[in-house]
């Protein structure tokens, strides 16, 4: 598990782990409804993540799982 920083600039989102210092785009989402934003995320260098749906506010700090 990792604490995530997320932003939205230029209709893209950021996931960036400071600890890594690793900035990467969210490339696909489980769920993308303002209401229910989250669920597995893939990112622009492959891996996956897990976000915990809820509502989409952004910028925000979330704990995420790595699964892949």
């Amino acid at each position: 598990m990792a604490k995530v920083m997320l932003r939205e600039k230029d209709e893209k989102i950021y996931f960036y782990i400071a600890k890594k210092d690793m900035e990467e785009i969210i490339e696909s989402l489980e769920f993308n409804t303002p209401d229910n934003w989250g669920g597995e995320v893939e990112l622009s260098n492959g891996e996956t993540w897990w976000i915990k749906p809820g509502v989409k506010k952004l910028p925000k700090e979330e704990v995420c799982k790595k699964i892949k």
